[in-house]
């Protein structure tokens, strides 16, 4: 299942067994037609060639079992060159955390913050105060305004046990470890309220008791009372998380505060990757809303399909961050599997004496209320509030190259470790190359090579269905049809979609990627194959997608 990624380039797809024997060393076996070829074979096809010598070269290539090539071409990588491997001094195992300081509401819209946020060597940049500089009302999403506003909304609460941020212990208290703990429950916003405020007034009635003067007068910045939360670890606390606020009308004054902020930042801009996948993925182009007592984590992860993300602390308490720079992730991925933990869908926290003795530096720094932590593309971070505190977020996919390129790679790697990519990259890639224009030559290039991959895969697709003899119906997408995914394998189907209908239920259609469907029929019985865009339309997309000139370069 492992798949080796050499020299950090992007994952090779997994070969299936089933693609080796007779095809010299397990690649595809492309048999040339007897008819003499027109245009260069489909080994030999750059994105210089056009739509239709890619799909004359498709056409007359024969590709023994599934059509298997990455979307990336390993010659394009963006990614900066990993450092030596020479061992770092402990000071530079905890790196000064990028940091920006906004004087005015002028420098929160220079470009320069944009190329600063997205500079792949800056993994995650705080930028203090931004609330205050553009005047953000931050009181819109306060406890008592989201009880007013929808106090009986659902609230996914995770129970946890308190201990200092910089610990992790097993559940005999005797070492520590990666795995997480934490277990899943429900409420609603006035639920988890009531409890957040009782909690805060505990803690403020044990400080009286043990006549801690500060106590009287709480800190008025941060109103968290001054005891330390770590003297009294190993208590169960509860952290409500992924609180929707996708709802329009509901959250409306909420939503409107939020388009104070630079485009680049907003849950919808036009240079936003996940404004073009054309519906709602939850919490990821929408908002969600994170209420918080001392001690609630959030775990170690990278964002879905490694897409940027935006988190803004609400207040009043503050949040301490753990950051690593996404060279590292294999490595961080390889302590998970020796500690009985799934790198992409478990639960847990690194051990900080791990990282540093595998020469990985960790950012760490305090989020207070009004700063704004922007978490750069595979950034792999994890987080604990040490005050009562909300926060809210969402993800951004800033058209860069390198942001293109980290998503993609891990949609890839997700589909060999068979976990759903919440993005459909291939359906988010013909969208932008249809809708943008783009004036970066790293990204055009990409994005153009992942276009004529995927009309290489319809076109090899195809060809083997209607050799075959298989009907294939054409059948056009409608306005916010979503993107697809195979029932059984969580894979994107992209155009021709394998459906089968279920008995019972009229109008329960399922759709399934060919691996999946061939698995249940292979001659495909009871399948009807179905493609959304005709050929001629992905051509036409394909060649108008051109490199335009930058608006620097007139």
């Amino acid at each position: 299942d492992e798949v080796a990624v050499a020299g950090g380039g992007p994952p090779q797809r997994a070969q299936d067994p089933a693609d080796q024997g007779g095809g010299g060393g397990g690649g595809e076996a492309f048999i040339a037609e007897a008819e003499e070829s027109r245009g260069p074979p489909l080994a030999q096809l750059n994105i210089g060639h056009s739509a239709a010598e890619v799909v004359r070269a498709s056409k007359q290539a024969r590709v023994r079992g599934p059509f298997r090539e990455s979307y990336l071409s390993p010659a394009q990588s963006v990614k900066p060159p990993a450092q030596a491997a020479a061992a770092l001094p402990r000071d530079k195992l905890n790196p000064p955390t990028p940091s920006i300081y906004l004087e005015s509401k002028r420098d929160a819209f220079s470009p320069v913050l944009l190329q600063f946020c997205t500079d792949p060597k800056n993994p995650i940049t705080v930028i203090r105060g931004l609330a205050g500089s553009l005047r953000l009302n931050l009181g819109l999403f306060s406890t008592k305004t989201l009880v007013q506003a929808s106090g009986e909304q659902p609230v996914e609460v995770r129970s946890q046990v308190q201990q200092p941020s910089d610990q992790n212990w097993d559940t005999s208290r005797s070492r520590q470890v990666w795995p997480c703990e934490s277990s899943r429950s429900h409420t609603t916003i006035a639920k988890y309220a009531q409890y957040q405020a009782s909690s805060f007034q505990e803690a403020l009635q044990e400080d009286k008791d043990s006549e801690d003067e500060e106590a009287e007068e709480p800190d008025s910045t941060t109103e968290t009372p001054p005891s330390n939360p770590d003297q009294k670890s190993h208590q169960i606390i509860k952290f409500g998380t992924n609180i929707d606020l996708s709802d329009a009308k509901r959250w409306r004054p909420q939503l409107q505060e939020l388009l104070k902020l630079p485009a680049f930042m907003r849950v919808s801009s036009a240079g936003n990757m996940l404004s073009h996948v054309g519906h709602t993925i939850l919490g990821m182009n929408t908002v969600q809303l994170y209420m918080k007592v001392p001690g609630s984590r959030t775990p170690g992860h990278q964002e879905n399909n490694n897409f940027c993300s935006v988190n803004i602390n609400i207040g009043p308490g503050d949040c301490e961050w753990f950051a690593v720079h996404e060279h590292h992730w294999e490595t961080i991925s390889g302590f998970c599997d020796r500690h009985g933990v799934d790198y992409l869908t478990g639960s847990w926290w690194p051990v900080l004496d791990d990282l540093y003795g595998s020469n990985i530096p960790v950012y760490r720094f305090v989020q207070r209320p009004g700063d704004l932590v922007w978490i750069n593309a595979g950034t792999v971070h994890w987080v604990q509030a040490t005050g009562w505190c909300n926060n809210i977020a969402w993800n951004v996919g800033p058209l860069t190259a390198y942001q293109y390129q980290l998503a993609l790679e891990r949609y890839e790697w997700n589909e060999v470790k068979n976990v759903k990519s919440i993005v459909p990259m291939i359906h988010v890639s013909w969208n932008v190359a249809r809708t943008v224009k783009i004036s970066d030559p790293d990204l055009y290039k990409m994005i153009k090579y992942c276009l004529m991959q995927s009309i290489k895969h319809c076109q090899v697709q195809r060809e083997s269905l209607v050799r075959a003899g298989k009907k294939i119906a054409y059948q056009g997408r409608v306005k916010d049809e979503p993107a697809y995914y195979c029932n059984e394998c969580d894979v994107e189907v992209f155009n021709i979609l394998f459906v089968t209908s279920e008995t019972g239920g009229r109008n329960t259609y399922l759709v399934h990627c060919e691996g999946c469907a061939r698995r249940r029929s292979g001659a495909l019985h009871g399948v009807v194959v179905l493609e959304q865009y005709k050929t001629e339309e992905l051509m036409q997309i394909y060649d108008s997608f051109t490199l335009v000139a930058s608006p620097g370069s007139r």
